[in-house]
Order: C-alpha cells, then sequence, then structure tokens
C-alpha cells in the first residue's frame, strides 16, 4: 500500500496567479488588435505581414500557463509513501472534551474561556509522543470531533475548527460527552484517560454516575474547569463576528456567567482524577498531563509510512520540455507554411494599377 502527498502544499497559493495571468494576456492581445486597427483593415494588415501567426501567441501563452503549473507542483514536491512500517509504542490513550456552549465565550480568562482551551490543547498536543488522543466537543449534545489518532497534525487541525457555533444544542452535557469519550477509545486494554475542559455551568445529566462508570472501565475522569468564580458576561457577536453587546435574560439583565467549582470537583473525586482551576496564567493542562503521565505506559502497534520518496524531479523536468518548446516556436509562420490556409478562406489580392 502507498500513500501520496505534497511535502510543501503552502507553494499551491502560486496557483491563484492562473487568473492574473490570463488577464494580462488578454489586455495586451486586445491592445495588439486596437494597435493592429489604427494601422488599416485587418485583411490589408494580413497581407502586408503574411508571416504574423494568429495562433502562436495564443499556443505559446498556453505553454508557458501549463509550465508554471508543472513548477508549482513541482516546488510543492509530491511525495509517495512506499513503506508501510508497524511500529510499537508505549503510550496512553487520552480523549479530550471541551465544552463549546456559549458561556466559554466569556472573557474572565484571557482572551476567552474557549480560546484559552485551544491554545492549552495544542501545547498538550507538542508535547506528546507516544501516546493517542482524541477530542469530543460538546454543548447540549456530544460529539466526537477527532477519532482517537497518534496523527498529532491531524489533531490540531481539527482542533483549530472548534468554535461555539459547532454544537447547535446548547448546554453543558458533561455525562454524555463521558459516555461518548468511553466509546470513542474501543475495546482494548490500554491506560485512558479523559480529561474534561470546561466551565461546568448549567450542567446537565448525572455526570457523577458516568464517571464512576468510566471508573468501572479503567478510565481516569481529570477535570478543568475554565472560567473563575466571580464570573463574566457573555459576549453576543453577530454574523461578522462584530461583538453587539452582551447577553441578557427575560428581564433585560445581563447574564453572568460562573464557574461551577463544587461538581467539577465531584466529577473528578469519583472519576479517580485530579481538578484543576485555570486562570490568566496557567490553563491546568499541564498538571493534568504529568499526573495522567504517572499512569502505566501500554504498548500498542502503529501503522506508520516511512521512506517517502520525491517525485518533485519529473515535473520540473515536463515544465523545462514545455519552455524549451515555448521558446522554439516562433510567432511568425515559416516560408513553407506561408501559403497554408487550414480554414480554407480566400485570399483578397491587392492589385495596383500604374
Amino acid at each position: 500500500m502507498q500513500i501520496f502527498r505534497f511535502a510543501e502544499p503552502v507553494f499551491f497559493y502560486g496557483l491563484l496567479m492562473i487568473p492574473v495571468f490570463i488577464i494580462i494576456f488578454w489586455i495586451m492581445m486586445s491592445w495588439k488588435r486596437k494597435a493592429m486597427k489604427r494601422f488599416g483593415e485587418s485583411k490589408l494588415i494580413s497581407q502586408l505581414i503574411p508571416d504574423a501567426s494568429k495562433s502562436k501567441p495564443q499556443i505559446k501563452f498556453i505553454l508557458l500557463l501549463f509550465a508554471f503549473v508543472l513548477i508549482i507542483l513541482g516546488l510543492a514536491n509530491p511525495q509517495i509513501g512506499s513503506k508501510l512500517e508497524t511500529v510499537e509504542r508505549k503510550g496512553i490513550d487520552i480523549v479530550i472534551a471541551i465544552d463549546v456552549s456559549n458561556s466559554m465565550l466569556a472573557e474572565d480568562i484571557k482572551p476567552n474561556r474557549i480560546q484559552r482551551a485551544r491554545q492549552a490543547i495544542s501545547k498538550l498536543v507538542d508535547e506528546l509522543k507516544n501516546d493517542r488522543i482524541g477530542i469530543v466537543v460538546f454543548a447540549g449534545n456530544a460529539y466526537t470531533q477527532l477519532p482517537i489518532t497518534t496523527d498529532y497534525s491531524a489533531a490540531k487541525l481539527f482542533l483549530s475548527t472548534i468554535n461555539t457555533d459547532i454544537v447547535p444544542t446548547q448546554g453543558t452535557a458533561i455525562a454524555e460527552a463521558i459516555e461518548l469519550s468511553m466509546d470513542a477509545f474501543g475495546e482494548n486494554d490500554h491506560n485512558k484517560a479523559i480529561i474534561i475542559i470546561t466551565d461546568g455551568e448549567d450542567h446537565e445529566g448525572d455526570a457523577i454516575v458516568a464517571a464512576k462508570k468510566a471508573v468501572e472501565k479503567g478510565i481516569k475522569i481529570y477535570t478543568i474547569g475554565m472560567g473563575l468564580p466571580e464570573g463574566a458576561p457573555i459576549p453576543v457577536y453577530d454574523r461578522y463576528g462584530n461583538q453587539q453587546g452582551f447577553k441578557k435574560d427575560l428581564s433585560n439583565n445581563t447574564v453572568i456567567t460562573r464557574l461551577n467549582e463544587s461538581m467539577l470537583q465531584q466529577i473528578a473525586a469519583a472519576g479517580e482524577g485530579e481538578y484543576v482551576r485555570a486562570n490568566n496564567t496557567q490553563a491546568g493542562l499541564g498538571f493534568i498531563f504529568n499526573e495522567i503521565n504517572k499512569l502505566e505506559k501500554t504498548e500498542f502497534e502503529s501503522r506508520v509510512f516511512s521512506d517517502y520518496e520525491d517525485r518533485f524531479q519529473y515535473l520540473l523536468a515536463a515544465a523545462l520540455a514545455l519552455l524549451l518548446l515555448e521558446f522554439i516556436i516562433f510567432e511568425r509562420r515559416g516560408k513553407r507554411f506561408r501559403n497554408v490556409n487550414l480554414f480554407g478562406s480566400k485570399k483578397t489580392n491587392i492589385k495596383t494599377e500604374s
């Protein structure tokens, strides 16, 4: 089995220049046609310069365009993974369940609760080595955002898409998030841990019962409280991301969202884990990860592609061939092709009378 990838996909942005080149070429050709018309009628001009070719400029431009595309693809460096290896790893399975309810937009922790959580998770991913990670998002319902994996690049990619609009139903379904996280592990004997990142407000379901069920399956529950006990208002944004004020209740009073610390402490205790409160200097994930690292690591198999082989040289060689072809094509027709008329149109001879 082989896998195909581009080692430097950032060069694909260069393809955005193609429409610019086409517009510039069209403008130049239009300017050329207008300039020729100022000298006389097209039939007269064609007889005065019989060697001029109308199609060759377009052909040369197309060749240059294809050469440019091939150069961009070559710079992106296509590679083929020619070897699939099964590697024995030792690690822990971790599922991070992150609250994406609107209360996570509160700014008592800068820049706000959800962005602070995402930054902390990103740093945690950078520290992972042989561990596997999965991501669950929850508000009124819970959803698997990333199945458990050792692909840390994919974890960061999925993490970047997490926001408060990703789950339509509001609420804080911690119990459902724990149950979904347990399902994400599958049937294996690895040591497992669930990290719940939430403010715990508007808590729904019996999360303590769910945490105890997790312990029965050998899964530890850790909780991180995002927010401060004194709380903060919930910003309201329009569709363009501009703040329109703060969320209000039915009596038009500003809603203050506060950290439900006692609930998160109870969940961590029932899950035989630890609770940490985040603040503006520490998000708590570092401490939690150190605690998780104390668990015994389990061996598991992981398949990875190795020995990627570069294929850019073929594309650059093809681009060079097109450039050479464009170079040897002259815009004027040769003498032997001067009288060739592919479309069968009649030539108009200019007769002069003496």
